[in-house]
């Protein structure tokens, strides 16, 4: 009878990984591939030193180039799926983008961005994606990259708050309709990590010392503190857990 660890095992799946050219994207590409999953790569930068990484951990990658600001570009990324791609068996909607500015001067262009990429491409290549799996009759896992900000305001970021704010409750909707069809859809919220996305804030002296006074830890999350919480949910040790987004965050959420 197999142990409880196998259960994490992902030897034959597939995974698509969004935004996986660096940062969390890449971290949470490669924590997969070691736990037996090949990887397809997607992301509009370069995907090389990714797919070097996941080779090195002795599973298949694939590389496409996709720009989630371009409904396009995504439609061609959907539309290989099962023909110059394999069609996944797991899903980490993880591409993202932030614009900051105060919300009495932020732009209309600024808010349609970072809501295409963090919220529109991601409904429409996992419905794309739940499509096959359904016509297939496949289980399936979704796992969407949440934020601290599906639960605070956050400050100059209203386009992405309400992004990750409506990704929380996607998740959510997604899971309701899709459990009983054996497909999973849960989030990751990351904390304040160490990404591009942060560098302003790191690099701002008073920023920094108030963000790592809140968390417990503290210490900002590299991205192999998600690697853990990926597989988890990529995994059969997670088929009972439905519509959850696991705060990965130092403490953040507990002051």
């Amino acid at each position: 009878m197999p142990g409880v660890l196998d259960s994490f095992r992902l030897d034959g799946k597939v995974a698509l990984v969004t935004g996986a050219s660096r940062g969390l994207g890449a971290g949470m590409a490669v924590a997969l591939a070691e736990a037996g999953a090949d990887i397809i790569l997607v992301a509009r930068g370069d995907l090389a030193a990714s797919r070097q990484l996941v080779e090195a951990a002795g599973r298949k990658a694939w590389t496409f180039q996709a720009d989630q600001a371009s409904r396009a570009s995504m439609d061609k990324l959907a539309a290989a799926l099962g023909g110059e791609l394999p069609f996944p068996d797991i899903l980490v909607n993880n591409g993202g983008t932030i614009k900051r500015g105060a919300f009495v001067d932020f732009t209309q262009a600024d808010w349609d961005e970072v809501l295409e990429v963090n919220l529109d491409s991601i409904f429409r290549l996992s419905q794309a994606v739940v499509r096959g799996w359904l016509a297939q009759k496949r289980r399936g896992k979704i796992i969407h990259t949440a934020s601290m900000l599906s639960f605070q305001g956050g400050i100059r970021v209203v386009s992405y708050t309400a992004a990750k704010s409506a990704l929380a409750g996607l998740t959510r909707a997604m899971a309701n309709e899709l459990a009983s069809q054996g497909i999973n859809v849960n989030a990751i919220a990351p904390g304040y990590m160490a990404t591009d996305n942060t560098a302003q804030l790191r690099a701002d002296p008073d920023r920094n010392t108030a963000i790592l006074a809140r968390i417990p830890a503290n210490d900002w999350g590299k991205s192999s503190d998600l690697a853990g919480a990926v597989v988890y949910l990529a995994s059969p040790a997670s088929d009972y857990v439905h519509g959850h987004l696991l705060a990965v965050d130092g403490g953040w959420l507990g002051r």
